[in-house]
């Protein structure tokens, strides 16, 4: 199956505008990607990976790492 093929869906918290995450549950993963670029790259993550992915997002993900 690839991305294209995935039952995605947007996150709660996207605005109205377009910034916008849409999110794909599999079996063994959590699919995330950019609603604009539907056809670009996807980021794939373990269950296991998934918490603490949401604890390096809610505490300001990149922009944090790079002050």
């Amino acid at each position: 199956m690839t991305a294209l093929e995935l039952a995605w869906f947007k996150s709660s918290h996207s605005d109205p505008g377009q910034n916008c995450v849409e999110a794909a549950l599999l079996p063994s993963a959590i699919a995330l990607r950019d609603s604009k670029h539907d056809t670009g790259p996807a980021l794939f993550l373990s269950p296991g990976a998934w918490q603490p992915f949401l604890g390096w997002a809610r505490t300001g993900g990149a922009a944090t790492a790079a002050r």
